[in-house]
């Protein structure tokens, strides 16, 4: 299965480490979290990874374009400027880097994409969180209810929206309700190729989160993976700070 990650929106939450780089491309640790997502799934096998880019998309191609070499060792003989791999480190990923638009919406990055994903099932998560999911685990249960998409519910301490959920089935979809609280979506998705027939073609202002898994829950096809572990989004300096001493700590569940 393929693994697509948007990373193109312009993360203005985070303007203070955003307005040179893509909001994927904050480090934590030394390292973009868009590698530690990357990381998450292939721990698991998945390898095979599409990025939505977007804002600053040359910066996410330069990073991936330049990774071989910067993570081996390698020698240089300058008398005929030839270079030797001497110890390869890298991971033995395959990166699609897809230009999805500067302004373009979650469902509208997502339909760019579809060529390069097929009609086959598919994982799809945001750019800028990282859990500790068990993703085998999350597919079994996305197969076991004969899900169209299964997203990760996660129950955090308030400012979020909530998800209804009956037994394991979304009945309903809102993003962010005024009431707050409860269930929300945590990405981390697992797609049948069918959501892209609920995408419309050309329309760069869908918006995965509204019109689409609204569809797909009135239809009884969007059901939730309940995720009790860790979770934590960056959309602040202040998340991206605490992600940091995380990781720094040597304990970073993720």
């Amino acid at each position: 299965m393929k693994v697509v990650i948007f990373a193109g929106g312009y993360g203005t939450r985070l303007s203070e480490a955003t307005n040179l780089i893509p909001k994927p491309m904050v480090e934590i640790g030394g390292k973009p979290i868009l590698w530690h997502i990357m990381k998450i799934y292939s721990r698991y096998g998945f390898n095979d990874f599409v990025i939505c880019c977007g804002y600053k998309q040359y910066v996410i191609k330069e990073y991936f374009a330049n990774y071989f070499n910067h993570n081996c060792d390698i020698m240089v003989d300058l008398s005929d400027n030839s270079l030797h791999v001497l110890d390869n480190h890298t991971e033995p990923w395959r990166v699609t880097m897809v230009d999805t638009g500067l302004h373009t919406m979650t469902g509208g990055r997502l339909k760019r994409v579809e060529k390069y994903v097929g009609r086959e099932p598919f994982l799809l998560t945001y750019g800028d969180g990282v859990a500790d999911v068990n993703v085998l685990d999350e597919i079994a249960a996305h197969h076991a209810h004969g899900a169209l998409l299964t997203l990760m519910a996660y129950r955090p301490q308030g400012k979020f929206g909530a998800l209804d959920i009956d037994g394991d089935r979304v009945r309903s979809f809102s993003e962010k309700p005024r009431e707050g609280g409860g269930w929300i979506n945590a990405g981390f998705f697992v797609c049948e190729p069918e959501v892209f027939d609920y995408l419309p073609a050309g329309d760069d202002t869908a918006v995965l989160e509204r019109e689409p898994l609204e569809a797909i829950a009135r239809d009884g096809r969007l059901f939730a993976y309940r995720h009790t572990g860790f979770w934590h989004p960056m959309d602040t300096m202040k998340d991206c700070n605490d992600l940091n001493a995380l990781w720094e700590s040597g304990k970073a569940p993720w």
